[in-house]
């Protein structure tokens, strides 16, 4: 489902993988801050190419059955190479510095608890990067949440 709905323009199977991502248990939002459903932003060639980003799509799905607000919080502030054949440590080069905070969503997020949202958990790299930069801004608390998790890659293991 991950591959139709990122490489395939299956845009309509979000609602459904987002439904699936909601049943979570999150921990409670913090005292005095609110939680917001962040997604994690793609470059604008890879908008363009397939007319949506999915973690935005999934972002919705999942702000829309928690009852939470979504706010598009963080930006790229640059392109960078697909992450796909990428080694770990590459991939963390790839995404360091990536992401920014739009300034005008800076006051909703400090102190908040996010749940940033994305479609796949491959290393985690692009996750910390985006995280890395919430936590700058003053989120007191960050929460991943994706629909698939990738299994690493071993040499000499079989499929």
């Amino acid at each position: 489902m991950v591959h139709a709905l990122k490489y395939e323009g299956w845009a309509e199977l979000a609602p459904e993988m987002g439904a699936a991502m909601a049943r979570v248990s999150l921990p409670p939002a913090p005292p005095g801050g609110g939680r917001w459903v962040v997604p994690v932003p793609t470059t604008r060639a890879r908008v363009r190419r397939r007319g949506y980003n999915q973690a935005e799509l999934l972002a919705r799905s999942v702000a829309e059955r928690l009852g939470e607000g979504l706010i598009e919080a963080l930006v790229r502030t640059r392109g960078g190479a697909t992450q796909v054949a990428l080694h770990p440590s590459q991939r963390r080069a790839n995404v360091r510095g990536v992401f920014a905070a739009r300034e005008e969503e800076i006051p909703r997020l400090a102190g908040a608890h996010v749940v940033l949202v994305d479609d796949v958990l491959t290393t985690g790299a692009t996750a910390a990067a985006a995280a890395e930069e919430l936590v700058r801004v003053g989120v007191s608390e960050v929460t991943l949440l994706t629909y698939a998790r990738a299994l690493p890659f071993r040499r000499g293991a079989g499929p």
